[in-house]
């Protein structure tokens, strides 16, 4: 929860420059959810992207959450309906981190727990969002600089991670497959493209080992 303040805040600021209120950005972060979504719709509306090109660039780059429900299918078999989609529509990045690593390693860790996680999480990035909206140009912070907390959240996320093998070729693969998309000009649909690149090759090399 204090890491969503720490990117959230900044969002907030982000979000008050493109002229979003206080309010907006509060409901705005309790319903879509999405912390790099959120730092791309103002960071392309702020260099004047048409919206429909920001709709499509922001639903591609969240289609990878797809594959966080997805790694959560085997502690959901047997949860309720209900339950399920609340926690498939509430989990992030951070959240994802935190309960997989959860389910692993703590045999009394629940799906009510793991969903009870989701929703402090949105409960503070969704605050975060409001005070930082608020404030505005008060705090006189840089956009560069507010920018770069979505970049280094996904770096500590992926420096707390166990050095194995597979997760090192993981991440090479995706990093590398998302280099060669940007570089052949296929931006918008690189990180998702780049995440399911290295789930596959984690998946090969622990199907042949």
């Amino acid at each position: 929860m204090g890491g969503y303040v720490a990117i959230g805040v900044p969002c907030g600021i982000l979000e008050s420059q493109v002229g979003v209120d206080p309010l907006m950005s509060f409901l705005v972060s309790a319903t879509f959810y999405s912390g790099a979504g959120q730092f791309m719709v103002c960071n392309l509306l702020m260099a004047g992207v048409p919206l429909a090109s920001v709709a499509a660039s922001v639903s591609l780059v969240n289609a990878r959450q797809v594959l966080y429900s997805a790694a959560f299918s085997p502690y959901f078999s047997h949860v309720r309906k209900g339950l399920t989609f609340l926690f498939s529509a509430t989990v992030t990045d951070e959240s994802f981190g935190v309960n997989l690593a959860r389910f692993a390693n703590d045999e009394g860790w629940t799906a009510g727990l793991a969903t009870l996680v989701n929703l402090l999480c949105m409960t503070s990035w969704s605050l975060s969002n409001l005070v930082g909206c608020a404030v505005g140009g008060l705090l006189g912070i840089p956009v560069a600089i507010s920018s770069f907390a979505m970049t280094s959240i996904f770096i500590c996320l992926l420096v707390c991670q166990p050095r194995t093998r597979t997760s090192v070729l993981v991440a090479a693969v995706a990093a590398l497959v998302v280099c060669l998309c940007k570089a052949v000009g296929l931006a918008g649909p690189a990180i998702l493209v780049g995440a399911c690149s290295g789930v596959a090759a984690g998946i090969a090399r622990e199907a042949l080992s």
